[in-house]
């Protein structure tokens, strides 16, 4: 600025007011102190300015899963949307089952101050974020040491629709097969217990299948395994997208058809031979309306207790849910 002050022939206060938007300065002044600052080839640093003592932020933080799985994208894309119609930015990370990587990144993201945090958190203590003085707005699951503001899905009356749906269809030998999750799956797999309990009917813990890790691999090796027994299940609820495409594949290898049912929905499920039918809810809403709740806490104009916001879930019927227990083709097993 001392430079731009000594080329334009003026105090440097007018410098700052010129760069700052400020009032007060002839419009010839400025124009010299702008044409100066072309002349040296001097840029205003916008990260900077956003940094200074007092000054507000203007960009946002998301931390999230992997961001190969739709769910995740899905909530990436709609809560960036809503941030950009309010002219911030959203600064993205992806910390997937890793408790002390996501705290080094949350840190790392509040000390460039941030006006807000919107998480996917881990099963880790979150308690360290109590006093870091910015908004956090937890999204799909709650947090372990800290009460604040969460966005999710009804995971467990999801959990129970599918279910009751499969056992109203006359099924009395549904698996289950569940993802590693501290909250979400673990919440699904209380409605399948539920439906169950409702029904009269009980659960064979053996069809209740947790899952070493939630790829699609995971889940065609345990499909596969359940439909090679002597008393397979006549229908399957997968507790997340990628293990309903696993589910999918396994079972072009055997000569079983069972009624399926996935938790989520994905690209082409209702194209394919036999549409896919799903428990689903609006994840671009989920993004949207956490990302309107941290606009308003970033801002001061909403100042109620932390907020508990579930979104309910609908089911999706496209024909692989509605398969009565006898109607699966039996072909001999590759």
């Amino acid at each position: 600025m001392i430079d731009v002050a000594r080329r334009a022939g003026v105090g440097l206060g007018t410098v700052s007011r010129v760069v700052n938007g400020g009032h007060g300065v002839r419009d010839e002044t400025a124009e010299r102190v702008r044409a100066a600052i072309a002349e040296l080839g001097f840029q205003r640093n916008e990260v900077a300015r956003a940094l200074r003592p007092g000054k507000k932020s203007s960009s946002l933080a998301l931390v999230l899963g992997d961001l190969t799985n739709p769910f995740y994208a899905t909530i990436a894309k709609s809560s960036l949307e809503v941030a950009g119609q309010s002219g911030f930015a959203v600064v993205l990370g992806s910390v997937d089952e890793d408790p002390e990587g996501e705290k080094r990144a949350i840190q790392e993201l509040v000390s460039r101050q941030v006006a807000g945090l919107m998480i996917v958190p881990d099963q880790g203590d979150h308690s360290f974020l109590a006093g870091a003085g910015v908004p956090v707005v937890f999204v799909d699951r709650p947090a372990h040491g800290i009460d604040a503001d969460i966005v999710m899905v009804d995971n467990e009356g999801g959990g129970r629709l599918a279910t009751e749906h499969l056992l109203e269809q006359g099924h009395r030998r549904v698996a289950i097969l569940l993802a590693p999750s501290y909250y979400t799956t673990g919440r699904r797999l209380r409605g399948y217990r539920r439906a169950h309990r409702s029904a009269g009917i009980e659960v064979d813990e053996s069809l209740v299948v947790q899952l070493p890790e939630g790829t699609a691999e995971a889940a065609e090796k345990a499909t596969l395994d359940l439909m090679l027994r002597p008393d397979p299940p006549t229908a399957v609820f997968a507790s997340t997208n990628f293990l309903t495409e696993g589910v999918l594949r396994a079972l072009r290898e055997v000569g079983r058809e069972p009624a399926v049912v996935g938790f989520d929905d994905f690209r082409l499920a209702d194209m394919l031979p036999t549409p896919v039918t799903v428990v689903a809810s609006d994840i671009a809403e989920l993004g949207r309306s956490a990302a309107r709740l941290l606009l308003d806490r970033a801002s001061g104009t909403d100042t109620r207790p932390p907020q508990r916001i579930v979104l309910p879930c609908a089911l999706i019927q496209r024909g692989s849910g509605e398969r009565p227990p006898d109607s699966a083709p039996k072909r001999k097993a590759r």
